[in-house]
């Protein structure tokens, strides 16, 4: 199969795909399946990609400790996938997910508690 039939096939077919970067990860984000509202962004390689879909519980990969994680694990705030879905070159996944909790280590909702104002500072949105 050329390139060109894997690039249809993964844009327009029904198939699974995943298109992992050269260090094979994809980037994943979690959105609350209720509100929409965006709550992290994280990065699964292959084994926190199946973990998620064997459990049903968000799995990734941390860069920084090169490990596999469950979200929550320690705290209690689980992310249940509701939905799983894919952007269009399938190199993305987005989460639906139901949380147990804060979805921040820093115990916030979102991770994206903030705002960047136009003169370079940052201010806390108010959930």
């Amino acid at each position: 199969m050329s390139s060109s039939d894997d690039t249809a096939l993964r844009e327009q077919g029904t198939e699974f795909m995943p298109k992992f970067d050269s260090n094979g990860l994809l980037t994943a984000v979690a959105v609350d399946h209720a509100s929409g509202a965006l709550l992290m962004l994280a990065h699964v390689n292959r084994e926190a990609l199946d973990k998620t879909m064997e459990t049903g519980f968000a799995h990734f990969y941390s860069r920084s400790r090169k490990a596999l994680w469950m979200k929550g694990e320690s705290s209690g705030h689980v992310l249940r996938v509701i939905e799983m879905r894919v952007d269009c070159d399938q190199d993305a996944l987005e989460l639906r997910v139901e949380a147990a909790g804060p979805a921040c280590h820093t115990m916030a909702t979102s991770c994206f508690y903030r705002r960047v104002v136009s003169d370079g500072t940052l201010e806390r949105i108010v959930d």
